[in-house]
């Protein structure tokens, strides 16, 4: 695939992903919750540039930096996040401005990688950040799937990091 159909790949899956996040979404606990990651996974690994021949040492350290990221902000992202259970037993979830906090501190160190790559004269392919990204939607989806399994069917939503434990009912106890 050419370096512009990786990146308009890249870009279509980051809007979807953004958009979808402040949403409510119903958490698919089947096993097609790997899927997408999977693909984009098997699209990136298909290309040749994934490590520059010319600094494999340091384009390898740069591809661990960029994994390392996407499943840091996979967990932080998925941990982050509101669930519930809805009285039909469906598990759902949305993100918080703590999510949004985390992704915005993912592109950061992203941008970071790709201009220290640059710095040092690596040649950096959309394919790092495709499989980076695929790492992220497996992980954050990962953890939900098990927060959704460990979450007993209480009314109440499940805090997401950062939220308080318990909220205010309007009743008062007498």
């Amino acid at each position: 695939m050419s370096g512009l159909v990786d990146a308009l790949l890249i870009v279509v899956a980051v809007v979807v992903v953004i958009a979808r996040q402040f949403r409510a979404s119903r958490i698919d606990t089947g096993r097609r919750w790997w899927l997408l990651p999977a693909v984009l996974a098997v699209v990136a690994l298909r290309e040749p540039g994934l490590v520059d021949a010319h600094h494999r040492t340091t384009s390898v350290a740069l591809l661990t930096a960029e994994l390392l990221t996407g499943l840091a902000i996979g967990a932080g992202w998925a941990w982050t996040s509101r669930i519930w259970t809805e009285p039909d037993g469906g598990v759902w979830s949305r993100s918080t401005k703590a999510s949004g906090a985390v992704w915005a501190v993912g592109i950061g160190l992203r941008v970071g990688l790709f201009a220290l790559g640059a710095a040092l004269g690596v040649q950096q392919d959309s394919s790092a950040l495709l499989l980076a990204l695929a790492a992220t939607l497996l992980v954050r989806s990962g953890i939900l799937v098990g927060r959704a399994h460990s979450l007993r069917s209480a009314a109440a939503p499940a805090p997401a990091y950062g939220e308080p434990m318990f909220r205010s009912t309007g009743k008062e106890r007498v």
